[in-house]
């Protein structure tokens, strides 16, 4: 069974002991169950309420800040929950691991994108984002005068997953249009003061006392590969390969192809110390496109695919294979599944039909390019180094093998949006005539590229838009959902996992790996305050959302000639919810149902 049947089953079981002891009447009064909900209820902490509500004008100050705030947050949510809604009802997306309905939950190890390894810190974010959220509500009733009838927490099970202020019902009544519009609004308005506090934090002092430690980060290796053999593994940095020092997987890929040696001596730091350990290079396949022209697949179930030689001539790294191909368009390969006869070139698994290669070749069927400007192109590699020394409107000849024959184009090249320079129009799948081949197996985590998308100095971004506060803030919203939005793995924060490829530095470093803890710390509870923020703007009801619209509502229909105010209110407010539900719905469950 799945993580998610499992908690099911979980919840199941407390519902079934609540219900037992509540029906025997051992439960407190303080503590009250509805399914595998429990809310704990007390009175204590309003005399403390009291006293930090004295001064009101600075309150009712914050707090009208706080209604602007989410007055413009709502319209924005609004509208592209709206938007997204009429999308995936004229267009259904693809269902994506992102619409998966356990994501939407905030539980590490259920949510894909939430890590159990990060629990600790998303709990404690989740904790005072909770505080503040209900503190803020309940602080803005002593200040409106509104009595509070108990405060306390609410648990999933066993999991905190709200708190709760419980304002007397007539006191709320009694109260003005403006006093409770400010109380509803002060919950967010404290989660958002938070989020812009913890990132204040973490993209100034903090990461800054972050650096990238030396070596090539390792990510982790391909099941049969050599680095997995000899022992090199998630966790390590590799130092060095056949004495030249290495930093990137480029310069790592420098160093193998500067070599002929069958074996290379690599240098791996594992956190605990430097060692040197032997790597026996062969060909392996570690990828496969479907459809490839040597029919085959990898499967993490089945012995590595190995490549032992060449129209005969024995190749163990990838410079051997090139080698061996440059001569010929096609070449027989030596496999441990058997000899397949390929046409060697880059492969291209779409063909745009508007672009510059899609106006000359066919745009179905497969499609191989063998030849690029009059030089071999053997590998996706070759292709995107001779597309990188183009310019746009430059003609070139283009050879390629499409459906079995050799065919030749002239293309007048594009431009490039990334980086202006020339552009077919095409996908390229890496690798040669879709197979991934490696002769080492190690692959890189982008360490730097995380701490710059942190504000912190390591390297080039996947994005440009980190020159800005508002930028750096997106970035860190998106960077748990990394790999579906930035094509890089999910950034979970500095686990104990990823810590040897950071080192601590500056004033901050008598922290040591506190550091590390102090960021994971900042990081989620800026992201679950900004999430609980943006959901309770929402304008639907119980959200504080929906209450603003529904006092907004009765603020505006009040200064309208209609008999019934009451039922306009009602029937404004429960439509913008319905909508709000519906666009909800569609996009957790639209993409799964509407295809």
């Amino acid at each position: 069974m799945n993580t998610l049947v499992w908690v099911l089953v979980g919840v199941f079981a407390y519902s079934f002991v609540a219900f037992f002891l509540k029906s025997r009447g051992i439960l407190p009064s303080s503590v009250r169950v509805q399914g595998p909900l429990t809310t704990l209820h007390t009175k204590r902490g309003r005399d403390f309420l009291d006293w930090l509500a004295r001064p009101k004008r600075f309150w009712r100050a914050w707090s009208n800040i706080g209604v602007g705030i989410t007055l413009v947050v709502m319209v924005g949510t609004f509208a592209l929950l709206l938007f997204q809604g009429l999308s995936i009802l004229r267009n259904p997306p693809a269902p994506t691991q992102v619409n998966q309905p356990q994501n939407f939950l905030v539980i590490p190890g259920v949510n894909d994108f939430l890590p159990l390894s990060v629990a600790p810190e998303i709990v404690f974010g989740l904790l005072v984002g909770l505080v503040v959220h209900e503190g803020g509500h309940g602080l803005l009733c002593r200040v409106e005068n509104i009595d509070i009838e108990s405060m306390g927490l609410v648990f999933l099970t066993l999991i905190p997953v709200g708190a709760f202020v419980e304002p007397d019902e007539e006191s709320q009544r009694a109260a003005d249009r403006g006093g409770r519009t400010r109380m509803f609004a002060a919950g967010v308005t404290n989660n958002f003061a938070i989020t812009i506090v913890a990132f204040a934090l973490l993209f100034g002092p903090v990461v800054g006392a972050i650096g990238v430690a030396p070596g090539m980060a390792v990510q982790g290796t391909y099941d049969g590969s050599p680095a997995g053999d000899a022992g090199i593994g998630s966790g390590d940095r590799i130092l060095a390969v056949a004495g030249q020092n290495v930093s990137s997987e480029g310069e790592l890929d420098a160093a193998l192809s500067a070599t002929d040696a069958r074996t290379v001596e690599t240098t791996v730091d594992s956190g605990d110390g430097t060692t040197t350990v032997s790597v026996d290079r062969r060909l392996v396949v570690v990828g496969t496109v479907g459809g490839n022209p040597a029919n085959l697949t990898v499967a993490s179930d089945d012995e590595p695919i190995t490549v032992s030689a060449v129209n005969g001539t024995p190749v163990f790294t990838r410079a051997g294979l090139q080698a061996a191909t440059e001569g010929s368009t096609t070449a027989r390969l030596s496999t441990s599944r058997g000899d397949v006869t390929i046409p060697v070139g880059a492969y291209i698994t779409r063909v745009a039909e508007d672009g510059p290669l899609g106006q000359e070749a066919p745009t179905n069927g497969s499609l191989i390019i063998t030849g690029f400007d009059g030089e071999r192109v053997t590998s996706s590699a070759d292709l995107n180094a001779l597309l990188d020394e183009t310019d746009p409107g430059q003609e070139v000849e283009i050879r390629a093998r499409v459906d079995g024959a050799d065919e030749t184009y002239l293309v007048t090249l594009g431009e490039n949006p990334r980086d202006g320079n020339g552009f077919l129009g095409v996908n390229i799948f890496p690798g040669t005539s879709g197979l991934v081949l490696t002769d080492f197996g190690a692959q890189s985590y982008p360490a730097g590229t995380y701490l710059t998308l942190l504000g912190g100095e390591g390297g080039s971004a996947p994005v440009n838009v980190v020159d800005s506060p508002l930028g750096l803030v997106y970035v860190a919203l998106i960077l748990p959902l990394a790999s579906v939005i930035l094509g890089i793995p999910n950034f979970p924060g500095f686990t104990p996992a990823v810590t040897n490829f950071y080192v601590v530095q500056g004033p901050l470093s008598a922290l040591g790996d506190g550091v590390f803890i102090l960021a994971n710390l900042l990081f989620w509870t800026a992201w679950i305050n900004l999430q609980l923020g943006l959901f309770n703007c929402i304008p639907g009801y119980p959200l504080d959302g929906g209450r603003i619209l529904r006092t907004g509502t009765e603020a505006i229909v009040s200064r309208l000639p209609v008999e019934s105010p009451h039922a306009l209110v009602r029937t404004v407010t429960t439509s913008v919810g319905l909508v709000m539900l519906a666009s909800l719905v569609l996009l957790i469950f639209g993409p799964t149902l509407l295809n």
